[in-house]
């Protein structure tokens, strides 16, 4: 039994407002894993100009979004790009405004955080807000308006501004058992072939699985 192809534009038949990322997103500087998707009522292919924010190539700050990640409508990803610079007194940008005699541009003024990485089979939900350089672990579900700004551990739930931990999906030894099997790095076949496992709740039998 095949899954359906990762490049798959509109994956879900007579539904135009879902679609896999990898076949609408084209940047250098941003990562897309198989089966992750955009829902957007009002057209997902819009991803990169409405929901990754202040995403500039001087910086090269990355956005990583792994497989089977589920996004929903109007979720942002606050890149690098957002910060003003904070070595000085002022935080206005008179350098991009043609101002004369402005200091130099450093990367260090910025406070740059790093990329941003969002892990496997991470759920986001409605204008949820991911700021610069957060790192999301993999199975973790950020509620609808959550505003993340410190890394999220795996299989934990996030809600609230500002955004906090409010409980774990699973038990610890589930959750490293989970880490460890790693499904969906397994063979399209075999994942298709477990389905049933990998969307139930029997960890030792999803540890078993061929």
């Amino acid at each position: 039994m095949p899954l359906p192809d990762p490049k798959t534009r509109h994956p879900i038949a007579g539904w135009k407002g879902t679609a896999f990322l990898k076949a609408v997103v084209d940047h250098p500087l941003v990562e897309v894993g198989d089966y992750s998707y955009y829902d957007d009522s009002r057209g997902p292919e819009h991803f990169l100009a409405r929901c990754v924010r202040y995403h500039f190539d001087f910086i090269g700050d990355r956005l990583i979004i792994g497989k089977f990640v589920a996004i929903a409508q109007a979720a942002q990803f606050i890149m690098n790009g957002a910060n003003h610079p904070m070595g000085g007194f002022s935080t206005y940008p008179f350098g991009m405004f043609g101002f004369e005699n402005v200091p130099d541009f450093t990367r260090d003024g910025l406070g740059l955080r790093g990329d941003t990485v969002i892990g496997n089979d991470v759920w986001i939900g409605r204008e949820a807000v991911i700021m610069p350089g957060v790192s999301i672990g993999d199975g973790a579900i950020i509620g609808t308006r959550a505003q993340v700004s410190r890394d999220v551990p795996p299989y934990a739930v996030v809600v609230g501004n500002p955004g906090r931990v409010v409980k774990m999906r699973f038990a610890p030894e589930v959750v490293e058992a989970l880490l460890e099997i790693r499904w969906w790095d397994w063979e399209p076949q075999r994942i298709a072939r477990n389905l049933p496992l990998i969307a139930g709740a029997d960890i030792d039998a999803l540890r078993a699985a061929v």
